[in-house]
């Protein structure tokens, strides 16, 4: 049984990558088939889930609440349902989830749309107040071709939208026939045995890892910067308890009145993140992993929010800023790496014939015995940048400058990483959004290593806040200077 489990849970894996590889080679937007922002998972009857391609983590730790709205639904073998409602499994408007039914459970494919109908292009609003600014809300829904039509005529760039929909069917159907094979070849039963097992198998093998952790409570805080001004904080304690760990968000600032909010899932996801990289990443990826991780957080706090609170921070910001915290917690029994920039920059720019969605990477912190990478998506994020050739066939913009941040990583013992220079000129009238962090407060470093230095936003040489929604005329040139990483350790001798 031991070879076949093996074999049955490389099946499993390698069918998921495959549903990655046919939805981002048959998406329309750049956003999808270019910069990769899209993820695809396996779950079994239980809404759990077995296996995951190696996409977005913040997609894929919020996957099995979706799951479970949708099996709430009681789906039919052929149904395909459609969310992007935070609220229900979703994470923030622009990801939109379809879920649909296998031979021994579901398929699941989300993706981060370059609009989904908000009033800004791209639907990634700086100001945003309530969640049906941001987008068309969607439930749990079944989807057919009505719902469809009706669905991508509330949102702009209609074709494309419905033709990244499409992509996200056609990793579907390959999935139900994948499985349909293995299930032939191997038989029901073996399969879903096999299921339960790598389910179980990834759970003994975080619990032996956290069993090697000291016991103990311990706590760290951080702040937002909203837009408003001012700051928002985000508390966590962290308990380690033989082979389980607590994270508690009490104290954490209430929600406010702006998209910095962020639903639980997506608090869940950022914590199991975390615990991921401290103790075993390379544990098979499923829901099992998760199982000895307990997220809390008061109903109503920021990390918690309640409907219908503005989101579309919330997923790309907030979730950074928690395993930012959560990492700084466990340094407190732990050698964890500095932070990183600790943001995505998000640059949205759009009118009603295009939109253009992308984050840009920055440096990472510096390791224990290691200095951090630079120009790399940190974190939460784990897509590609965009290529200049393909921004600027696809859409009214040229890239007038795409570079490292030279010496913008912390010094120490090891270096931050630096972040990225990114300058995008537009060829005609357009709106701009911008949603970024540590614009104020920069990196910081570890065991004495220096800060990473701050980001910045400039249009036309003019600084910006990190968080702006306005117009922009051709010509104007957008610049994001992102973060640098934080050095780790005190220099030794002078060097």
């Amino acid at each position: 049984m031991e070879l076949e489990l093996q074999l049955i849970g490389a099946s499993l894996r390698s069918i998921a990558d495959e549903m990655g590889a046919v939805l981002i080679r048959s998406a329309f937007s750049a956003n999808i088939k270019e910069r990769r922002d899209c993820s695809t998972a396996l779950f079994d009857r239980r809404a759990r889930m077995i296996a995951q391609a190696e996409h977005i983590p913040v997609h894929l730790g919020a996957m099995p609440d979706a799951v479970a709205a949708v099996r709430a639904c009681d789906p039919a073998p052929d149904d395909v349902f459609v969310l992007n409602d935070p609220f229900a499994g979703g994470t923030h408007l622009p990801d939109i989830t379809l879920v649909t039914r296998t031979r021994v459970g579901f398929a699941v494919t989300r993706a981060h749309h370059a609009d989904v109908g908000a009033r800004e292009p791209g639907s990634l609003p700086a100001d945003s107040r309530r969640l049906d600014e941001e987008g068309v809300v969607i439930p749990p829904t079944r989807l057919d071709d009505g719902v469809l039509a009706e669905l991508v005529a509330r949102m702009r760039n209609p074709d494309e939208r419905r033709g990244d929909l499409r992509a996200q069917l056609a990793a579907h159907r390959l999935a139900e026939a994948r499985i349909a094979e293995l299930c032939t070849g191997r038989g029901n039963y073996r399969v879903e045995a096999a299921m339960n097992e790598l389910h179980d198998y990834s759970e003994r093998r975080i619990r032996a890892a956290i069993a090697h952790l000291p016991d103990g409570r311990f706590e760290a805080t951080d702040v937002l910067e909203p837009l408003e001004g001012g700051e928002l904080e985000i508390r966590a304690a962290v308990t380690v308890n033989g082979d389980e760990v607590e994270i508690d968000f009490a104290g954490t600032s209430p929600q406010h009145g702006g998209n910095l909010n962020c639903p639980l899932a997506v608090t869940r996801s950022a914590c199991y993140f975390v615990v991921r990289c401290i103790t075993d990443p390379d544990v098979p990826a499923s829901g099992g992993a998760f199982v000895p991780v307990h997220v809390r957080a008061p109903e109503g706090c920021l990390v918690n929010a309640r409907a219908p609170a503005a989101v579309a921070a919330g997923n790309v910001e907030t979730s950074s800023r928690i395993v930012d915290v959560v990492f700084s917690a466990f340094g407190e029994a732990l050698e964890v790496p500095a932070q990183g920039q600790g943001t995505m920059n998000n640059l949205t720019l759009g009118n009603d014939r295009f939109t253009y969605y992308e984050t840009v990477g920055g440096g990472q912190g510096a390791c224990p015995d290691a200095d951090g990478p630079s120009g790399v998506h940190v974190a939460m994020s784990n897509t590609l940048s965009t290529p200049a050739e393909a921004l600027e066939l696809a859409y009214p913009l040229r890239v007038e400058r795409h570079e490292v941040r030279m010496s913008s990583g912390g010094g120490g013992r090891y270096r931050g990483g630096d972040g990225v220079v990114r300058e995008v000129r537009v060829l005609e009238r357009c709106r701009l959004s911008l949603v970024g962090e540590r614009r104020m407060r920069a990196p910081r470093g570890a065991r004495g290593g220096e800060p990473g230095a701050a980001g910045r936003n400039r249009l036309n040489g003019e600084e910006l806040p990190g968080k702006v929604t306005r117009d922009l005329a051709a010509g104007d040139v957008v610049r994001v200077e992102t973060p640098g990483g934080g050095g780790f350790g005190r220099v030794r001798n002078g060097h």
